[in-house]
């Protein structure tokens, strides 16, 4: 009888998860064209199809969703067993896959490092992207997001730091148009356009005491890629809306002049989240160890 093995069954969940071989060849650590064989494989041994091909899109078949939907928690369970064993290592080794927006993984980076060099059995998969992902789903062991935005049904990490926006523009744009003195001046000024990674347009939020505004700003251009809004705002296309830390050093340089800093109080700040019913690898123990340890020096410190 046949009995595939537990990689091609990973094959099959990283490409519905992922939606492309190529995407999810990258996740596995192979190449295409042998997840590809690897896949065509498991379907001639099957008897059936389980994706359908194209050039430009992979989708499941309605066999391959339903094989997907049973054997996807099978793996789950196998894996934390895995975990289990994994967990009772006395080095930490193995690969630990981080999700984290583009911001949060910078501020993570001398964490990151420090901790490679301290484990250098440990290989750390750091994926940045925008929009909120299921970590558990999408094969994750880490999460790095604003403390409000972490799930319920997870186990956060505090890593210390609180956060602040900065409302910021040229010296010449301010020089054309003058500062800012209440957030609804923002209504007749040029700003960058945030666009949030679900399509949304961002309303510009601040804060003074009991009072809070969202302001939808106008402008020339919406962006969704922070760098390239601060070379825009850089250029006097207009004020922009970033954390404080992406700008903090044009500030200092008086490159950018920042304006509405009584309305950007600090708010929570960055955790790290894993799931609460794995049972975390010696890796991701030690990972989560060195983060406490690395968010009570930064308190103690007066890091922001």
């Amino acid at each position: 009888m046949y009995r595939p093995a537990l990689k091609d069954l990973d094959a099959v969940i990283a490409i519905s998860r992922r939606g492309s071989f190529r995407a999810a060849a990258l996740d596995l650590d192979m190449s295409t064209t042998a997840l590809s064989h690897a896949i065509g494989k498991l379907e001639a041994e099957l008897g059936v199809r389980l994706f359908n091909r194209t050039t430009r899109s992979v989708s499941l078949t309605d066999a391959g969703r339903i094989f997907v939907e049973q054997v996807s928690p099978a793996l789950q369970d196998i894996h934390s067993a895995v975990d289990t064993a994994k967990s009772q290592q006395a080095t930490p080794s193995g690969t630990l896959r981080i999700n984290a927006f583009a911001t949060a993984a910078r501020d993570i980076a001398p964490l990151v490092l420090a901790f490679l060099n301290r484990y250098p059995q440990v290989h750390i998969d750091l994926v940045t992207e925008g929009r909120l992902v299921d970590i558990v789903a999408d094969g994750f062991d880490i999460g790095v997001r604003v403390a409000d935005l972490v799930p319920s049904d997870m186990i956060s990490v505090s890593l210390g730091r609180q956060q602040r926006y900065a409302v910021v523009g040229s010296p010449a744009y301010i020089k054309k148009h003058g500062k800012p003195r209440v957030p609804t001046d923002l209504l007749n000024m040029p700003c960058i356009r945030v666009r949030l990674p679900n399509g949304v347009l961002f309303r510009w939020q601040f804060e003074k005491g009991s009072q809070t505004a969202q302001i939808d700003v106008s402008g020339q251009v919406t962006l969704d890629e922070t760098g390239i809004a601060r070379a825009a705002v850089l250029e006097g296309i207009g004020l922009g809306f970033f954390m404080e830390q992406d700008v903090r050093d044009d500030i200092k340089a008086k490159r950018l002049v920042r304006v509405l800093e009584d309305w950007t109080p600090p708010f929570a700040g960055l955790c790290l989240y894993y799931p609460s019913r794995r049972n975390p690898s010696a890796a991701l123990k030690a990972f989560i160890a060195m983060a406490r340890e690395h968010a009570k020096s930064s308190n103690e410190n007066g890091e922001s």
